[in-house]
């Protein structure tokens, strides 16, 4: 484990959604000549120590405030951090989040830069570049992924989604919202400050979200805190919890008034991953995090969560409908608390005596950027009545924080079922309609409304498609031996039906490459396949990490990674 989370200096974060995680290679770069130093000039450049060096020097001898410092370093909100965060989609004064590949190029540009933050970075920058600070002062530091995060502002354990009649999401009536995926680091270190026992991993987040002590950071809070409900341990205990425990409550606005439909107890904190130690494989670690869901452990824990945040002033609402969220939706006039225990909702055999109608999506085959999304849709009538369904679709691009884009596609049909009857219906998103609209994440939401003209209830599913990225392919052409020449072979493509320009490869590698590498190759054709091979001189010897971006005017970034062994 040290020589993973301490000496390894590269590795994996996780993205994409729950059900399509994608590995997005990085590197830390925590080894090279020139990061330490870095890093301890970054000690001297916080609040603290400038307001008073001595004091600030005192206290480094603990990896908690070390850890807090670093934090507040890592974003520029209140200080000349490392980076500035940017949600825009406007990167037109700097690089683009998707584009970084490590962390070594950002920490040598802030500093060379007479420590002006570099623009910009999200959470998955922030805190990478965090765990190769932390790394290089030998504090033991992982980068975790949580999969539908929870952004709960007010501490209520709620977070509001809103759709119109037409399934199109809208903007959040407050800051609250659901990410698709949120990225934060986990340090380990002993908490002399906590009980006993509260040691080992906690959580850093140095995303600049919410103020800590008026500062943006946030942590160390301990996992096992988490995990047992204990949020009146320092530090942010009850913003953490929300991020993988919160409730999601969907709502559907008509003109001026708006109706409450369904209240999903399971949907946030899923699938919490990090890199396997010693491996490149990715492991789940949600059970560090919470119990399952339904347990008298759960149960016990989350009532302990919201005793903690009764005593901080913070009331729950405990009322709210069953909810049906992604790929499955249930009409239902049933009412539950939060965390209650619900059935599995992927199987069609709902035992909720009173859901009247069941839809589902699923993709027929997963989609590639440039080709047609092939959806189906499965409506199933529950009862013995026969019924009218009226079907609205929406189809819309969105970025991983959940904040919508635009509209692209909108539909709607009527179906007739028969008592007991079920019914798939096909449907067809070309890239004419969507190609021109896709956000960085190339992260799409279809919804579908349904309306029965029986009891009039209405229905909500959703599902949220990542459009697959072509492979690099990477290929040493011999073997591969430090400070000898080698020939590496490229194969890449245009996955669009459209020529693309400024064509760019991007690589890097500790070990590998020195310097940032980039190769114009200018136009391609519509769907080209191009074979290219370059020259490196690996200067470590141990498995490494070759990174490869691949960017154009029409599409972002398509990554590329291979692990080399370089021998002596």
């Amino acid at each position: 484990m040290r020589q993973e989370y301490v000496m390894n200096d590269y590795g994996f974060v996780y993205q994409g959604n729950q059900k399509w995680i994608s590995p997005c290679p990085w590197n830390y770069g925590q080894l090279e000549d020139d990061i330490l130093d870095i890093s301890l000039k970054l000690l001297d450049k916080n609040l603290n120590y400038l307001q008073d060096a001595f004091q600030d020097l005192s206290h480094r001898n603990s990896p908690v405030y070390v850890s807090r410092v670093v934090c507040a370093m890592i974003n520029s909100n209140d200080d000349n951090g490392v980076l500035q965060g940017n949600w825009s989609e406007d990167y037109s004064n700097g690089v683009p989040p998707s584009e970084w590949n490590g962390s070594t190029a950002v920490l040598r540009q802030w500093y060379k830069r007479d420590y002006k933050p570099v623009k910009y970075g999200q959470c998955w920058v922030f805190a990478a570049v965090m765990c190769t600070v932390m790394r290089s002062l030998g504090i033991p530091t992982r980068v975790v992924t949580n999969f539908n995060s929870a952004h709960d502002t007010n501490n209520n354990l709620i977070v509001d989604e809103y759709y119109d009649t037409t399934g199109k999401k809208l903007p959040q009536e407050s800051s609250d919202s659901i990410w698709n995926f949120h990225v934060w680091c986990e340090c380990w270190m002993a908490r002399r400050d906590l009980p006993r026992g509260y040691g080992a991993w906690q959580v850093v987040d140095p995303t600049p979200q919410e103020t800590s002590n008026g500062i943006y950071c946030c942590g160390p809070v301990p996992v096992k805190a988490i995990k047992e409900g204990e949020l009146q341990f320092g530090y942010d205990g009850p913003f953490v919890f929300s991020m993988v425990n919160a409730d999601c409550v969907t709502w559907t606005i008509y003109g001026t008034k708006k109706e409450k439909h369904f209240r999903d107890t399971r949907w946030v904190g899923k699938r919490i991953s990090t890199k396997r130690v010693g491996t490149d494989e990715r492991e789940d670690i949600t059970q560090t995090y919470k119990y399952d869901e339904g347990t008298t452990e759960e149960r016990e824990s989350f009532l302990k969560a919201v005793q903690s945040l009764k005593k901080g002033n913070v009331m729950l609402t405990s009322n709210g409908a069953s909810h049906s969220n992604t790929t499955n939706g249930f009409s239902s006039n049933g009412m539950s608390s939060p965390h209650e225990p619900v059935p599995d909702r992927d199987h069609l055999n709902h035992p909720l005596t009173e859901a009247k109608l069941l839809m589902k999506f699923r993709l027929t085959e997963s989609p590639q950027i440039g080709q047609t999304i092939n959806l189906a849709l499965l409506s199933v009538n529950l009862l013995s009545v026969a019924k009218t369904l009226k079907l609205s679709f929406s189809g819309q691009s969105l970025k991983h924080t959940g904040k919508p884009g635009v509209q692209f596609w909108k539909d709607s049909k009527y179906i007739d079922l028969g008592p007991k009857e079920e019914k798939w219906l096909l449907l067809q998103i070309p890239y004419s309609k969507y190609g021109k609209y896709l956000e960085d994440d190339n992260l799409i939401r279809v919804t579908a409304v349904g309306e029965q003209n029986v009891t009039w209830e209405k229905v909500l599913v959703e599902k949220d498609i990542n459009l697959a990225m072509p492979q690099i392919l990477i290929n040493p052409m011999g073997p591969v031996r430090v400070n000898n020449p080698c020939k590496i072979e490229l194969t890449f493509s245009n996955p669009l039906t459209e020529d693309v320009t400024d064509c760019l490869l991007a690589i890097e590698g500790s070990g590998l490459v020195k310097s940032l590498l980039k190769i114009y190759v200018g136009h391609m054709k519509a769907k080209e396949r191009s074979i290219l091979e370059f020259e490196l001189v690996p200067y470590k010897v141990g498995l490494k990490q070759l990174q490869v971006n691949f960017s154009s005017n029409k599409f972002q970034v398509i990554k590329g990674h291979k692990t080399i062994l370089v021998t002596n």
